[in-house]
């Protein structure tokens, strides 16, 4: 009887969550760029995208803020937020100006610790959740009906090290992802080689460790970013340290990762410097992409949809140096990768039978980009 009351009310809940416009009903785009504001940017720049055609207009600098290094559009696209990663570390809520796609500074909260690099909502739209790198500590925030956050609902400092001595010393909590049905979030921390689980509580947003608490990967890897399989069961994490993708079955009912493989990133004849950055799954689940900085490349995988294991398939150049993160656009038409050491956001289409990719010649000139998101144009 438990288990059945327990599905019972996952299912409510999940009937009770908001209902948005899907991406086939959208006609045009604004993708909002995060950047490093340490030398000539300003904040966050945007441009009109039509994804029928891929064409491209510039709005520019959408609102001038420090640092706004990783960005998230609200469900509603109303709203945008952004962290500010500094050694205070922000967390600021903007309106999405109608018509123009600037940007309004609604209010700004703590991070709850320093150097937050990630921020994502859940699946309802009502709270946010934010990565602090620098102080390796997770937090959640409500968002209220105007936009405007909310003080902290939970603050969790991690604890612990890895093997090593100087990128390991202590936790580096790098990215924040809400599972398909809004029970778990799973935060990836660098510092400690773990993918922590909490277990979310959507009334009072809330966060409290799992049972089992993490999932580990090998010492050293540095796990960066995360995402799950379109269809829930599967999940993957990029490990930064040693330019890996690990893949894991996910057992939904109980919020646990196991591990079942573990692939590098990188051809076998490339011995240069590198690190691994972002990891996105194309919207059908049919490939895997996963970004190199040092060789400056996206890797594609192909993704068995029964089992969720990977296999390499080519490597791309990202026509820019350093990619620290991309995206890939609403309709899964294109992947927009952000260059953030040669100032160019370059724009690809993605070919739907083999996941490979091919520059559309589109490239936004943009300094110092690290992430990309989008809003519907309303």
């Amino acid at each position: 009887m438990k288990v059945i009351r327990n599905c019972l009310a996952v299912a409510l809940a999940l009937a009770l969550l908001p209902v948005f416009p899907a991406a086939s009903s959208v006609r045009e785009w604004i993708v909002y760029v995060g950047t490093y504001t340490r030398q000539t940017s300003k904040g966050i720049y945007a441009y009109r995208f039509e994804a029928a055609t891929g064409k491209l207009t510039s709005i520019g600098l959408a609102v001038e803020t420090s640092n706004p290094s990783f960005l998230a559009v609200h469900p509603n696209q109303r709203f945008l937020y952004a962290v500010g990663e500094g050694s205070t570390g922000i967390t600021s809520a903007f309106a999405i100006e109608r018509g123009t796609g600037r940007l309004k500074l609604l209010n700004t909260v703590s991070s709850k610790g320093n150097g937050p690099c990630h921020i994502a909502f859940d699946r309802s739209g009502k709270w946010v959740f934010v990565a602090n790198y620098g102080s390796g500590s997770t937090a959640a925030f409500p968002v209220r009906d105007d936009g405007t956050l909310g003080e902290a609902s939970a603050s969790i400092q991690h604890s612990g090290s890895s093997a090593d001595p100087r990128r390991q010393e202590g936790p580096h909590a790098h990215s924040v992802n809400i599972s398909p049905d809004n029970r778990f979030l799973v935060v990836t921390d660098l510092g400690l080689d773990e993918a922590l689980v909490y277990r979310f509580d959507v009334t009072r947003g809330t966060l409290t460790p799992n049972d089992p608490p993490f999932a580990k990967v090998a010492a050293g890897s540095g796990p960066r970013h995360f995402t799950f399989s379109p269809n829930g069961r599967f999940a993957y994490v990029v490990n930064e340290m040693k330019s890996s993708v690990s893949a894991f079955d996910y057992d939904k009912s109980h919020g646990s990762l196991k591990e079942t493989q573990t692939l590098s990133a990188l051809p076998n004849n490339f011995s240069g410097a590198n690190s691994g950055a972002e990891i996105v799954i194309h919207p059908d689940g049919q490939f895997l992409y996963s970004s190199n900085r040092g060789h400056d490349s996206i890797a594609v995988f192909g993704v068995d949809r029964k089992s969720g294991q990977l296999k390499s398939n080519t490597w791309v150049g990202t026509g820019g140096k350093t990619p620290r993160s991309f995206a890939i656009d609403p309709t899964g038409a294109y992947l927009f990768a952000a260059n953030q050491n040669s100032d160019s956001v370059v724009v690809f289409r993605i070919d739907r039978t083999t996941g490979g990719l091919r520059a559309t010649g589109g490239v936004l000139e943009i300094p110092s980009p690290v992430s990309v998101v989008f809003a519907a144009v309303r």
